[in-house]
């Protein structure tokens, strides 16, 4: 069952990363739109589609199936999965923030600019790099 367990956890984790690297692109892009329009309205659905779709669900997915691994595997001993659990809180902080910017737009009420969405996007990408390290080669 681990093994199971262990295949379903990293089909969420990409689903995850996939809409949490996409939405802040959608967001540079929604900056543009003028307020009203279609082009904005279309954006906001896709935003709210692919947080309530696909993001959301396969983080809960993440946690669920990664605490199973967790205490199954015995790894909340291990110095690596310390660090790691660090990290994917930050992205769940992250995923808040992206959850109360897309709010901000679907009220019309987004302050920031396209190259604010544009570092952030990079947020993400660096806590991956770090949670796979830390997965993979273990280095204490």
């Amino acid at each position: 069952m681990y093994e199971w367990i262990k295949a379903l956890h990293v089909i969420a984790v990409i689903s995850w990363l996939a809409g949490m690297l996409y939405l802040p692109r959608l967001f540079v892009y929604h900056c543009d739109a003028e307020i009203g329009s279609k082009q904005s309205e279309t954006f906001k659905i896709m935003e709210r589609r692919l947080l309530r779709a696909i993001i959301n669900p396969a983080m809960m997915v993440t946690w669920l199936a990664g605490l199973y691994l967790v205490w199954a595997g015995g790894w909340y001993k291990s110095g690596w999965f310390h660090v790691k659990f660090l990290l994917v809180l930050i992205l769940s902080g992250v995923h808040g923030f992206f959850t109360r910017w897309m709010k901000d737009f679907a009220a019309d009420r987004n302050t920031r600019s396209q190259k604010f969405y544009r570092l952030i996007n990079e947020v993400p990408t660096l806590l991956m790099i770090g949670i796979v390290i830390m997965v993979i080669v273990k280095p204490f």
